[in-house]
């Protein structure tokens, strides 16, 4: 969406934007996912982003493509988009990975001492956060971008 590119380009947060805006922080979110916006809200906007009302009233700005990447970017932004929500969604999933372990490994120190269960959680949810790392880190990705590259190449019949 062409609000969240032009928050971006100056560096801004949500809360940034809602503050200068006059808007909610929850205002911002849902006109960054392309719901339809108020006109006093996008005059709001405007101003703060000292461009013309119209250019954010434009029909198109308010849709979303099939992969959720705003409307706004070029392909190249939209590559660089999807990347960082992979690694944000690593990242975040890595965190409640630690947080629970750390809650369930005082839980289990509490009750049961004797007998460490939670390690069969850490393991098995280990190997999840493992390999969406390798997935997200594209350290390990036998059908990744190479592979495609190669097979659209053959099956092109174009040499590799």
């Amino acid at each position: 969406m062409l609000i969240q590119k032009l928050r971006l380009q100056r560096g801004w947060s949500q809360q940034q934007l809602a503050d200068l805006s006059g808007l909610s922080v929850r205002t911002i979110q849902r006109l960054e996912q392309g719901q339809v916006a108020s006109t006093e809200s996008l005059k709001s906007l405007a101003a703060v982003f000292e461009i013309d009302f119209s250019t954010l009233q434009e029909p198109d700005m308010h849709t979303l493509t099939a992969t959720a990447t705003p409307s706004g970017f070029n392909a190249d932004e939209a590559l660089v988009f999807a990347q960082v929500r992979k690694l944000k969604g690593f990242y975040l999933h890595l965190a409640q990975y630690g947080l629970t372990l750390a809650l369930l490994l005082a839980i289990n120190l509490w009750k049961h001492p004797q007998y460490l269960w939670v390690r069969w959680v850490a393991l098995g949810w280990g190997i999840g956060v493992l390999f969406h790392g390798l997935r997200v880190f594209q350290s390990f990705s036998p059908f990744g971008a190479a592979w495609e590259k190669r097979e659209i190449e053959k099956r092109l019949g174009r040499k590799i």
